[in-house]
């Protein structure tokens, strides 16, 4: 059956009214920052004797040192207070912020729009515990992935059309300050009207006692997000993600106009393109992973974060060699449209695209993880300490970019250091949690090698402990089978699969557990026994596979008794599955000869693995397994 469409979501209140009301937000948010960035950097000298690349790098500074001072209370109060009646108050606080705004830019006053910047940042502050635990409330578990694309989709594209909006209105003459200060109070209006069609969503923790010192919150919060080691480092990527981001963004006003010698209609191309990017990225991750939180598309983003990083640095100095007096004899800074014409100004665009395109691939499944993970009553909290973390990361990624640039770095050797240092975080938190990169690996396989379909893989549990048993053909079964599940699975196998050097190296990633015949090593065995155990008393699944050992014919061999004696010792369902189109497969045993199997399937062959509905553990037979597997694979082997 076909799955409705991500965009059906936003034809339903219970996603629409908050999807529209987050896009406001986000999109007044840039509509009034960067109007003040924009007339900052390209009318300074009426306004300050700073620099513009202080200013660039300050006002993002300015504007998330309200995450660090206030995230701790808000996810308090999102956890305590129903959310859409938190949500109008703070869409209120939105309309009083751009009023103070309006005086400022009507009275040309800069310490006011320094103070509405700040306020945007609290307004920020309060919306992001909401806007994230708000979406597993409402949505079911295989719409998570899509809901939290469209959302980063619409985040982005917020932050582009305010971004545009922002820096073409206050350059109009005479009236753009006008223009900027009637727009962003009537944005403020359209989110307030929209918080109103919210539903209800409960509180978690009504009975929540709130903690207003929030330096003791903030390490609580952080200290009971690291108990679960998944979450934690999860909230770290994220966080990271937007370091880079950060760095990268907060160049583009200076690296426009000083670097590519384009004028603000440049800056807003960059933008446009990145915000594009994003939006793309985000919404791909739905159909990339299958409809469920894929963590392997997150070594795929930061691989590509870090490869069109560091291409940014080469193409932009590819750009400057190229570039001689007669391109820009039309003007000191060309507009977009004279930019684009200039040799070299593609492939910088193309890496600003990927850049964002792969963030979209980076950030998308690991609010899902954060988001299925996380203990549902400190939800809230959980997204206000990662908020309390983003805005420390970027805090650094200010300074960091203030340190070099002082130091005299280049604007595109400060994309290469971003890129560098990306590859560095990657590989850290990778090697702390190699599920990614396990996950990544299973993901390669069946979108390069394989084309897998699925037949009823939404029988895997979600959650709670289950046994599934599976039919054994290849070396490679058990990264088909992962690359399916929702959830890990802890997979039961052969002592001598288990040392092999790089798919045992997988597995012991993926926490297989070793098993040997009694016969062989008892010890081992009876081991196996006691971890599966354990591994379905804290409520994983455990994938079995009956056999005992490769098919040498491509018929499914007798299965074992060790299913029934996991059972009886554990009560819980065994789910019976069978791979189809394996056989023959060069990891496979055929007989055939090795280059004929290796041609015969060709690039991208055709794989299935069926899903069947599950076994009471009173009904467990291996010989009735058996059978419900070799029904489930039928005639193709």
């Amino acid at each position: 059956m076909s799955q409705p469409n991500q965009f059906s979501l936003l034809t339903q209140r219970r996603f629409a009214p908050f999807f529209w009301t987050q896009f406001l937000g986000a999109f007044n948010d840039n509509l009034f920052k960067t109007a003040l960035v924009v007339m900052l950097t390209f009318d300074a000298l009426s306004w300050t004797t700073l620099s513009p690349s202080l200013i660039t790098n300050l006002i993002p500074g300015l504007f998330i040192l309200p995450y660090v001072l206030f995230s701790a209370t808000a996810g308090q109060l999102a956890d305590k207070f129903e959310k859409s009646g938190l949500t109008r108050f703070v869409k209120w606080l939105e309309v009083a912020i751009m009023c103070i705004a309006g005086v400022g830019w009507m009275t040309h006053t800069l310490w006011l729009l320094v103070t509405a910047v700040v306020g945007m940042g609290i307004h920020s502050t309060l919306f992001g515990p909401v806007k994230y635990a708000y979406l597993p409330q409402q949505l079911k578990p295989d719409e998570l992935i899509g809901g939290n694309g469209v959302t980063e989709m619409g985040t982005f594209v917020g932050i582009l059309l305010g971004e545009i909006l922002g820096a073409v209105l206050v350059v109009q003459k005479p009236n753009g300050i006008v223009f900027e200060a009637v727009a962003t109070i009537a944005v403020a209006l359209l989110g307030l009207i929209a918080s109103y069609r919210i539903p209800n969503a409960p509180a978690p923790v009504p009975e929540l006692k709130v903690s207003w010192n929030f330096v003791d919150e903030s390490i609580r919060n952080i200290n009971f997000s690291r108990k679960n080691r998944v979450v934690f480092l999860s909230m770290l990527g994220n966080s990271w993600f937007w370091f880079y981001g950060a760095l990268v963004l907060a160049q583009f006003p200076v690296y426009a106009k000083d670097y590519l010698h384009g004028d603000h209609s440049v800056f807003v191309l960059l933008l446009t393109v990145f915000s594009l990017g994003v939006g793309s990225g985000s919404l791909l991750c739905e159909r990339l992973s299958g409809r469920k939180v894929e963590i392997g598309l997150v070594p795929f983003g930061s691989i590509g974060l870090s490869l069109f990083g560091a291409d940014l640095y080469l193409s932009s100095n590819a750009y400057a060699a190229a570039a001689s007096s007669a391109a820009l004899a039309a003007g000191p800074h060309l507009d977009a449209f004279a930019m684009m014409a200039q040799h070299g100004m593609w492939r910088i665009l193309l890496d600003v695209l990927m850049i964002g395109m792969f963030g979209g691939f980076f950030i998308v499944p690991l609010f899902a993880l954060i988001q299925t993970r996380c203990d549902p009553a400190h939800m809230s909290r959980t997204i206000a300490g990662m908020n309390i973390l983003n805005a420390l990361f970027m805090v650094a990624a200010a300074g960091l970019a203030i340190v070099l640039l002082g130091q005299g770095f280049t604007i595109p050797q400060l994309f290469l250091v971003t890129a560098a240092l990306n590859a560095v975080v990657a590989v850290y938190i990778f090697s702390l949690v190699p599920e990614f990169l396990m996950r990544f690996l299973a993901w390669m396989l069946i979108h390069t090698v394989h084309r897998v379909r699925t037949i009823d893989a939404d029988r895997i549990p979600a959650e709670g402990a289950a046994v599934l048993v599976c039919n054994h053909v290849s070396y490679v079964d058990a990264i088909v089978i992962g690359a399916a599940s929702p959830r890990p699975i802890r997979f039961v196998m052969d002592h001598r699969i288990f040392k092999l050097p790089l798919l045992g190296w997988i597995f012991r990633t993926a926490r297989a557990i070793p098993i040997a015949p009694a016969k062989e090593d008892p010890w081992l065995m009876e081991k196996a026994y006691v971890d599966i155990a354990q591994a379905l008393h804290e409520g994983d699944l455990v994938c079995i596979f009956p056999e005992g050992r490769l098919t040498s014919t491509g018929e499914i061999n007798e299965f074992k008794g060790g299913v029934a004696k996991i059972v009886e010792r554990t009560k819980v369902p065994v789910i019976p599955m069978a791979l189809r189109g394996l056989w023959g497969h060069l990891l496979s045993r055929s007989g055939d000869n090795v280059f004929e199997r290796a041609f015969r399937t060709g690039l991208r062959s055709r794989l299935a693995l069926a899903v069947g509905t599950p076994v009471a553990p009173n009904d467990v037979t291996p010989e009735g397994l058996k059978e419900r597997v070799l029904a489930l694979r039928g005639d193709w082997k």
